[in-house]
């Protein structure tokens, strides 16, 4: 029976995946792409389709196992954001090589823009520096079959293929069918090939013969004009102008060249940008003077191109070198393309939703109300005001607010920075404090190693864990200290104290950090240790509960503050509390509680050097 639904992007990509057989599903969460293995779960239980899934500790670990998958001859998938793709760099070029047997589609969302991470990469560019094939969609239509067929491509042709859905796909959502999904079995079987799957020297040279060779059939196929691929080039006809496109740009172009009524500019659409089109593209360069190109986020199809005389775009400064290519940049760039050349620029403007004008106030992100994070920064810059703080990858980034994050490199690194922090001073004989913070997650996904690198080699640092037990930031998944399956289902909860004495920690404490008092104990304990002769990398585990993931066990005993007459403004808890729910009240002169953001963690009542934060009805004060 076929049903009508309106799609998630990212939940038409599940959808094409189990469309087309894909039966073993791996990811670590990363926005854009967190919904795509969710939707795949949700999606297997409706269409009662056995599958196996799971949030890996990181983006290698998962990419390692679905190529095992597909080894057995399983049709796999693995999922990752953009940066999540440079973690699992190493299996990537290496499985190119060594070939798979059933299916692999390796999904990686990229994020123009950039929205929520570290850099604007793009991973068309990784699918070329790889030599995989990669797909990329302008729609979540388009990406359910993209999906579908990277599937049969990558089985037919034993190679791993990319599809590279960007932010705007990822979170459109599209009105799809879905029908019943056919049963598309392979059982699991292994065939001994030592030569093949271990990557010996001699072997690759082989292997990398056989994939130029694999690129060059799959390129043929490419360069087919085709519902991925396609130009409105009239036959014979030479034009002064035209413009190509790839994914979400390729969206915008065409609608704005439709609603404009222009059917004197030709338009490609390239659709499969590696191995490159090259049929489509040298027919459609050749008919047209000059040439536009606009894409997401780097100049792969540019670059593909070969002429930088006919061909402008990023390269030429015809296109910004950075940012989104939304409505209205894609607008503006083609009227000046076509101004410049003598052409009649498009009529109206791009067409970008007229949202009301509010007069509202700019506020910086923040950490939530009630967040756990927020007393451990507290506790951690009053115990160490002069150390160097190096920061992690996630919500707690938000500790730079307050003066608590001076480095953010990558997921891990908080703990190699420390280490590396270390030995630069210890070398000059100088004494300089360090506080490393990482989330659980993160410790999980990369702090292992790190942190068995800085015992090794004798660091002195404290290491806090900020445990708030999820995944917060990327959408609550849960972590291996939790215990919970991607499922649902219950798994083997992995110690985070264990992990962490297994890395050859000798100091370790956990604590509440909404006990601000026994933080600070731990804290300076933390700090004797470190600077101790026999002593070396201190780590405090601040565990409690997210706030949004888990209201009632973050705060089980509520308590409802105010703020007494006392207040002198002193703004401390404005700037160095900085929680959101503490305002300035121009009528009152004073800090007063904005009760639509207090949780009544009551964590604030142990912060004012004036005492004029009370609890409403305390006793002790009258």
């Amino acid at each position: 029976m076929e049903v009508k639904e309106i799609f998630l992007g990212n939940g038409a990509v599940s959808l094409g995946l189990l469309e087309a057989g894909c039966r073993v599903f791996t990811s670590y969460p990363g926005t854009p792409s967190s919904e795509i293995l969710p939707e795949f779960i949700r999606l297997s239980k409706a269409e009662r389709v056995k599958t196996y899934t799971e949030w890996s500790t990181n983006e290698k670990v998962a990419l390692d196992t679905a190529v095992a998958a597909a080894l057995a001859g399983k049709r796999a998938a693995c999922c990752m954001k953009q940066v999540g793709l440079n973690v699992a760099a190493d299996p990537l070029m290496s499985s190119a090589y060594m070939g798979v047997r059933g299916g692999l589609v390796i999904v990686s969302c990229d994020d123009p823009g950039p929205h929520s991470s570290q850099t604007e990469q793009d991973s068309r560019f990784m699918a070329r520096f790889a030599s995989l094939p990669v797909f990329d969609p302008s729609n979540p239509r388009e990406a359910r079959e993209m999906a579908a067929t990277a599937m049969e491509i990558s089985e037919e042709f034993h190679i791993p293929v990319i599809l590279r859905p960007a932010i705007r796909v990822c979170h459109a959502r599209q009105s799809l069918v879905r029908r019943p999904i056919e049963a598309k079995e392979n059982r699991a079987s292994f065939e001994r090939n030592p030569a093949k799957w271990t990557g010996l020297p001699r072997q690759r040279t082989v292997d990398h013969l056989e994939l130029n060779q694999k690129l060059k059939e799959i390129g043929e196929r490419f360069s087919g004009l085709s519902r991925y691929n396609y130009h409105t080039l009239e036959p014979g006809r030479r034009y002064p102008v035209g413009i190509i496109a790839g994914g979400v740009p390729s969206a915008v172009v065409r609608d704005l060249l439709g609603e404009a009524g222009r059917t004197d500019i030709p338009f490609l659409k390239i659709g499969t940008p590696f191995p490159f089109p090259q049929g489509p593209a040298s027919e459609f360069v050749e008919a047209c003077e000059r040439v536009l190109v606009l894409e997401e986020t780097d100049t792969l199809i540019e670059y593909l191109l070969r002429d930088g005389v006919k061909v402008l775009g990023r390269l030429s400064g015809h296109v910004p070198g950075a940012g989104e290519l939304g409505p209205d940049v894609v607008f503006a760039a083609v009227n000046a393309f076509l101004k410049e050349h003598g052409i009649e620029p498009l009529g109206g403007a791009a067409q970008v939703p007229d949202l009301p004008q509010l007069d509202l106030p700019v506020r910086r992100p923040r950490l939530c109300a009630g967040c756990p994070h927020r007393p451990s920064f507290f506790a951690i810059r009053k115990a160490n005001p002069k150390a160097i703080f190096t920061g992690d990858i996630g919500c707690y980034t938000l500790g730079i607010n307050m003066g608590v994050v001076d480095t953010c490199l990558d997921m891990g690194a908080s703990i190699n920075m420390a280490n590396g922090f270390y030995h630069s001073f210890e070398m000059d004989g100088t004494e300089q404090p360090i506080v490393a913070t990482i989330g659980d997650s993160t410790f999980f996904h990369s702090g292992t190693a790190a942190l068995i690198n800085a015992v090794y080699n004798d660091s002195r640092f404290i290491l806090v864990i900020l445990d708030n037990i999820t995944t917060a930031m990327t959408g609550m998944q849960p972590t291996p200290g939790l215990g919970t399956r991607a499922d649902g289902s219950r798994g083997k909860a992995v110690s985070l104290e264990k992990a962490v004495a297994g890395c050859g920690v000798e100091f370790l404490e956990v604590v509440d950090p909404y006990d601000l008092s026994g933080m600070n104990e731990a804290l300076k304990r933390a700090k004797a240790h470190v600077n101790a002769p026999e002593g070396g990398v201190a780590v405090v585990i601040a565990r409690h509960p997210c706030v949004i993931d888990d209201r009632k066990g973050a705060v089980p005993r509520p308590r409802k503050i105010t703020v007494t007459e006392d207040c002198t403004e002193c703004n401390f808890c404005l700037e160095r509390f900085e929680c959101p729910a503490l305002v300035h009240d121009e009528e009152l002169g004073r800090t007063a509680v904005d009760r639509q953001l207090c949780i009544d963690c009551g964590v604030c009542l142990q912060i004012c050097p004036k005492g004029a934060i009370v609890e409403v009805g305390d006793p002790a004060r009258g």
